[in-house]
């Protein structure tokens, strides 16, 4: 199954050079979280959907950390950082579609909500002031 990703896969690039350590692992990390952001689930799948998103974004992180403390430089003039720069900016495209995907559903719920509500107690809005009496004079 081809890869519809605009640079080199992980494979081809592993071939190319057994030496990347763990930035080679910062791009197996980015691809898997790429690829699993493509699909968005199903409103009952939802849930599963964003703990993975947790757990790919938490396990990029930590090789993003470990990189900045052990090897800072490592990705300076780096024949990967051109992919990874690619990867992010689509990881970071999908994950601004997931959370206004999120974002949408929970001002529907907030609506059906409000409706709700309404329809329960549709007198609770109203103000009136039947049965007081105000005294202008002083």
């Amino acid at each position: 199954m081809e890869r519809s990703y605009p640079f080199k896969s992980s494979t081809t690039i592993h071939r190319e050079s057994d030496l990347m350590g763990n930035v080679q692992q910062l791009l197996i990390a980015s691809e898997q979280l790429y690829s699993h952001l493509t699909n968005l689930p199903a409103d009952k799948d939802r849930d599963a959907f964003i703990e993975k998103i947790d757990t790919l974004l938490d396990a990029r992180g930590a090789i993003i950390d470990d990189l900045q403390v052990n090897e800072p430089n490592a990705l300076n003039n780096h024949p990967l950082l051109k992919n990874l720069i690619e990867l992010d900016k689509g990881i970071q495209e999908r994950l601004l579609k997931v959370k206004n995907m999120i974002k949408a559903d929970m001002q529907q719920l907030q609506t059906t909500k409000t409706s709700e509500q309404k329809y329960t107690n549709p007198y609770a809005s109203v103000r009136t002031m039947d049965g007081m009496y105000y005294d202008r004079k002083k």
